[in-house]
């Protein structure tokens, strides 16, 4: 089959590679319509993780079921599936509290695994014309009639956007809060409709990219450009001084000034003083135990000097760490199958997988109006 594989820093190719196959007997296997390329696939694209030649990357994926394990019972040849980014088993204790982000039988010795992502397990990604799909009953979430008309709609489950509502979750985001975004590209983005979806009464959102912050602005948000502003002034500004109620970081390690220097605890300090004491943070831009290729010798330890002082003196709270997908797609599912959701707007490009290599190129370089593109295998 016809996948895209990592070579090397900034190098990635489509190369045929073994067929994915049934392997076990709770093992679903998919034939892949759309795969998103993610915000996170650049960090090992940009040869900043261990990601080792040949891997297959893809870890957003929806497709269709073509042959199912003798062992399940639920999914059906022929089912139209969403596929949670994180893999997991269902029995275990952490699955079993509903946290699969850190499922601790998939990948032994790691809680958590995930399709095609350096750390996460030896599984390949979707960025393929097949998906094998581990713990099948678990793990695929079946669509509804309108899977193939809403197909765009619908993959946004296997990551953004249960990872954007997962950081207004672990934020604490209510009706009638303020809510502050740092971070406008996809995951930000859906931090900001998931927190307008719950009826904020104030969103905003910190970003540069013109493109972006004009994709915030059409969905409701007030778009903030930190190259022109303060984004801590201009939101006291807006709350009355006060702050916003609650903040999430949707940009994570590679943050970096308008000046382009990186400075990977910016975010994290600017929330700090953008949210209200005693207000909640969610923080799900990725940060990594270690970063050897950075600049600054604290992150090559996985390690920020963070304003905890204020943090603490503020009493606010933070909650961490990758969305447990499962927890909410099918809910959300059920606002996109109702008309009530459609984040497929920010779509900016639907290519073939061949196209991927320069789709690659172009996302990686946040050129205007690349935000977020989709592979389609049979395209």
């Amino acid at each position: 089959m016809k996948a895209l594989v990592y070579n090397g820093s900034r190098d990635v190719s489509i190369a045929e590679v073994p067929d994915a196959t049934i392997e076990r007997a709770t093992d679903v296997l998919v034939k892949v319509t759309t795969t998103n390329i993610c915000g996170s696939d650049l960090h090992m694209y940009e040869g900043r993780t261990n990601v080792e030649p040949g891997t297959v990357f893809g870890h957003e994926n929806l497709g269709e079921v073509i042959e199912v394990g003798d062992a399940v019972s639920q999914v059906q040849v022929g089912d139209h599936v969403c596929l949670p980014f994180n893999i997991s088993c269902g029995f275990c204790k952490n699955c079993e509290r509903g946290l699969t982000a850190f499922c601790l039988t998939v990948n032994p010795g790691m809680a958590g695994g995930a399709y095609g992502y350096a750390g996460m397990g030896p599984y390949r990604g979707g960025q393929a014309e097949y998906l094998r799909v581990p713990y099948g009953d678990f793990n695929c979430l079946r669509l509804p009639e309108d899977a193939v008309e809403k197909e765009n709609d619908y993959v946004m489950l296997s990551d953004i956007f249960p990872t954007g509502y997962h950081a207004t979750e672990l934020a604490g985001v209510q009706p009638g809060d303020s809510v502050v975004v740092y971070g406008a590209g996809p995951v930000g983005l859906m931090a900001a409709y998931s927190a307008i979806l719950k009826s904020a009464s104030l969103v905003m959102i910190v970003d540069r990219h013109p493109d972006r912050l004009q994709l915030a602005k059409k969905i409701g948000a007030i778009p903030i450009d930190d190259s022109k502003i303060s984004p801590v002034e201009q939101i006291m500004e807006l709350t009355k001084g006060e702050g916003a109620d609650t903040g999430c970081e949707c940009v994570g390690y590679h943050a970096h000034t308008p000046q382009g220097q990186e400075q990977a605890n910016m975010t994290m300090n600017n929330l700090v003083q953008s949210v209200r004491p005693t207000g909640g943070i969610g923080a799900v831009g990725v940060f990594l135990p270690e970063d050897p290729k950075s600049s600054d010798t604290l992150a090559q330890q996985g390690k920020l000097a963070f304003d905890w002082g204020l943090f603490w003196t503020k009493g606010q709270h933070v909650g961490t760490g990758q969305a447990n997908v499962k927890a909410y797609n099918r809910r959300l599912s059920k606002l996109i199958a109702s008309g009530k959701a459609n984040p497929s707007f920010l779509v900016s490009h639907q290519l073939s997988l061949k196209d991927a290599p320069e789709a690659y190129r172009h996302f990686d370089a946040r050129e205007n109006g690349w935000v977020k593109v989709l592979l389609k295998p049979a395209g």
